[in-house]
């Protein structure tokens, strides 16, 4: 039942900025554990962001607030803002989501139970 798809991947050059979206539906974003993450060809797959039910929100370190995620519950959509892209940007992009508790507000790929398809963002130098 529960399905996320990403979408407003693209190409874009350094400095510019891209909004990923990614739709979900079968459950209520709101009320899971909602997260971006990102893996690279050649890498492992890394957090970006995270928001929890309450609207508090995480990010990985490198991001160095270059990102913003947010939700519409009216739309049970979440996006990441992202700003000032760098080349080190590229990668493919999954939203994820967990309806337990248990892993807090971890970044980690394993606490995630539901994954969408990915949207492909290529930021050129």
């Amino acid at each position: 039942q529960v399905k996320l798809v990403e979408s407003g991947g693209g190409s874009v050059q350094a400095g510019g900025s891209l909004r990923l979206s990614c739709a979900a539906s079968g459950f209520t974003s709101s009320t899971y554990y909602m997260g971006w993450f990102r893996q690279a060809p050649g890498k492992e797959r890394e957090g970006v962001a995270g928001i929890t039910r309450t609207g508090s929100t995480s990010y990985a370190d490198s991001l160095k607030g270059r990102f913003t995620i947010s939700q519409d519950n009216a739309k049970n959509t979440l996006y990441l803002q992202m700003d000032s892209l760098e080349y080190e940007d590229t990668a493919m992009y999954y939203c994820a989501a967990e309806r337990g508790y248990g892993c807090g507000r971890s970044l980690r790929p394993g606490c995630f139970t539901y994954w969408g398809q990915g949207t492909q963002v290529t930021v050129s130098s």
